[in-house]
């Protein structure tokens, strides 16, 4: 029987699907996502995109050309397969799509939202040769949105119990996806959150209009699923100590993601005075204990009329359109380098711009100042220029020599990277790091002490979250194998 005799006895044809051939769906346009308008989001916290509908999901995949070599995949750092979900898609089979991508990403509604797609499978994507290339990440999302939509998970099906345990010291995306990994494997899996919550850097950094909360509680839902526990406000360093898991709670692997918290300062003069935050804590502050809901929630966050935000990442936009939504006058963003060198997802930077945030570009902070109280006032700046590249291949910003200017503000954000929290490495004997305190990792995964794997920020230093998923599948499949060859050595014993 031919596909398109197949297709349509199963119902699921579309002619165009069928008849439609790659010069034509090279035509077609980039499908653009459903948003609120700037003035309207900016006064609330609801989610700014809400993504495709069923009739521009069926558009957008009908502009897949279904490579016979499928670049795109080659590009996902989880390497799932594209070309796959997307013939899914436009065959209206969504239930089918969502479980092709949680074979290889099982935080789906999440990625979707958050991944860079742009500089990874998008931009490999041979469409964008010619066209703007297909929108791979709205398409993850519409499928997992449809699923949550209409309550069609299923958890996949346990085949073997292992009999052994692991434990996962945070639960951020890797740690999340090392314990999905390992308990659908047939490990006995447990995560340990030093926070009250779970979800990691998903719940405290990322703001609720790019990440909603509830579709987090919702992923973190699917891995309980599986069989794992989450036992939360348990600070491994503290608490318990690596050691002690082993020893004392007799588990056999340990998968280290607790991120990078630690907020880095730019050591100019007027860092200690009040009103100024790290983005870290900002953002904490409203996303995990909603400070932007006080006096319901008793978190009070004086942010006055005019905040300065220093920075050009994700995280500065975060920060900056954070801030933008708790109601001051101005915002202002300062970025040493030019728009080109910014680290930013290019939709964070559009969406930024569009909701009122002022890009100072060029420009480096060297001094704050402060009021007889000791409340920041003002902020002193340099103008700066690009000079060679670095070894990054990103120009270095050259200060120029007598070029100040002062802006008055009421609060500073600073939002220039962050390091790991020293507290696992200090109590683990034998755990080799680096001199920035990240831990060292092989190929697999794998740490200087046997049974112990780590991945992400703790090991990275600053890793995007589907960089993280993409480590914590990795060790899961290490420990795994460190495990099957235990068994092995047991039962040869």
């Amino acid at each position: 029987m031919s596909e398109k005799r197949r297709a349509r006895k199963n119902g699921k044809a579309d002619d165009r699907v069928i008849h439609l051939k790659p010069p034509e769906r090279m035509k077609i346009a980039r499908q653009q996502p459903i948003e609120k308008e700037p003035d309207y989001r900016v006064c609330n916290f609801e989610e700014v995109s809400d993504g495709f509908n069923i009739e521009l999901a069926a558009e957008e995949a009908l502009r897949c050309l279904e490579c016979k070599d499928p670049v795109c995949m080659k590009e996902c750092p989880v390497n799932i397969d594209i070309r796959g979900f997307i013939r899914l898609i436009y065959q209206k089979d969504y239930d089918s799509a969502i479980k092709k991508i949680r074979e290889s990403n099982y935080l789906p509604a999440i990625c979707g939202r958050v991944c860079p797609q742009e500089s990874l499978c998008e931009q490999a994507c041979l469409v964008g040769k010619r066209n703007e290339p297909l929108a791979i990440g709205k398409l993850e999302r519409f499928v997992a949105d449809y699923e949550l939509k209409n309550g069609n998970f299923t958890p996949p099906e346990i085949k073997e119990k292992k009999g052994q345990k692991v434990a996962v010291v945070g639960a951020g995306p890797g740690g999340l996806t090392a314990a999905a990994d390992l308990a659908i494997r047939g490990y006995e899996v447990t995560i340990f959150e030093a926070l009250h919550e779970a979800g990691g850097v998903l719940k405290y950094g990322i703001p609720e209009f790019r990440l909603p909360k509830h579709i987090v509680d919702a992923e973190v839902d699917r891995v309980k699923a599986l069989g794992v526990e989450i036992k939360t406000n348990v600070v491994i360093g503290r608490t318990l100590t690596i050691d002690e898991l082993f020893d004392e709670m007799n588990f056999e692997a340990v998968y280290i993601g607790t991120g990078a918290g630690s907020p880095r300062f730019m050591n100019i003069p007027g860092e200690n005075l009040s009103g100024v935050y790290s983005a870290s804590e900002l953002l904490t502050r409203v996303n995990l204990m909603k400070a932007y809901k006080y006096p319901e929630y008793d978190t009070p966050l004086k942010i006055g009329q005019r905040v300065s935000v220093v920075g050009g990442g994700d995280v500065a936009m975060d920060a900056a359109r954070t801030s933008k939504r708790l109601g001051p006058e101005r915002v202002d963003l300062f970025y040493r380098r030019s728009r080109e060198e910014m680290p930013a997802r290019i939709e964070e930077i559009h969406h930024a711009e569009e909701e009122g945030i002022h890009f100072h570009l060029l420009t480096n902070p060297v001094e704050i100042f402060g009021d007889d109280n000791g409340w920041v006032r003002a902020i002193k700046l340099q103008k700066m220029e690009l000079g060679e590249p670095d070894d990054q291949g990103r120009r270095r910003p050259v200060p120029i020599e007598g070029e100040y200017f002062t802006v008055e503000t009421d609060t500073v954000v600073i939002a220039i990277g962050q390091s790991p929290n020293p507290i696992i490495q200090q109590t683990t004997p034998g755990l080799k790091t680096t001199k920035w305190g990240t831990i060292i990792v092989d190929e697999v995964g794998a740490t200087s002490r046997e049974g112990i794997f780590a991945g992400g920020d703790i090991s990275r230093g600053g890793a995007t979250v589907i960089e993280a998923v993409s480590d914590g599948k990795l060790a899961s499949r290490s420990i795994d194998e460190y495990l099957t060859e235990k068994r092995a050595k047991v039962s040869s014993d």
